[in-house]
């Protein structure tokens, strides 16, 4: 008997799609006081209680962040489990973005990735990382480069460890984030400058 029954097939899609990321979100791990899936699909976050705390975007060069999902099955061991990374670039090197990376270093994160595909309705897709264990900064570069042409700025890796893959946010109405599931927010998401 099998342990979980296929609901679908799947066709190839008859739209053309963008890759990359808009925009990523940061929260700090233990400020979201709770969240739940939509109790039909699984795979969609569709409640939010952000405690009264804010989330901060950042806004990434187009072409440079990316985000991923890497999925391991042992089936010797019977398991299975998903590695959320985030890879993100931002151009400029400045006091005020070290403090920040230091702090981004000292503490596990919620990211939200709003990525350039669209829903048929034209909003943009937001993915949840590291909702259940959190996501931690890996690895990093600040780099002048050699050249008047090269970039300078920063590189950063954030990894996370799940038991199921990274999730959707349900639709937005008009804005992301403005969901009447999405409750608590401090305001509004700033950016860095």
């Amino acid at each position: 008997m099998a342990c979980t029954n296929l609901t679908k097939g799947r066709g190839l899609d008859c739209s053309r799609t963008s890759g990359g990321v808009r925009y990523i979100y940061f929260s700090v791990y233990d400020e979201i006081a709770s969240f739940a899936y939509d109790a039909v699909d699984k795979s969609v976050i569709d409640t939010i209680d952000f405690g009264g705390n804010t989330i901060y975007r950042y806004a990434v060069p187009r072409g440079s962040t990316t985000i991923l999902d890497t999925v391991t099955g042992n089936t010797d061991a019977g398991t299975i489990f998903y590695t959320p990374t985030v890879n993100l670039v931002y151009n400029g090197l400045s006091h005020s973005d070290q403090q920040e990376l230091k702090l981004l270093g000292s503490t596990q994160v919620r990211i939200f990735a709003q990525l350039n595909a669209q829903l048929a309705n034209g909003h943009d897709i937001i993915v949840a990382m590291g909702m259940v264990n959190g996501m931690s900064l890996d690895t990093g570069t600040a780099e002048s480069g050699a050249s008047f042409g090269d970039r300078s700025g920063y590189t950063l890796n954030f990894s996370g460890l799940e038991s199921q893959p990274f999730a959707m946010l349900e639709d937005y109405t008009t804005a992301p984030f403005d969901n009447t599931g999405f409750t608590n927010k401090a305001g509004t998401f700033p950016t860095t400058t």
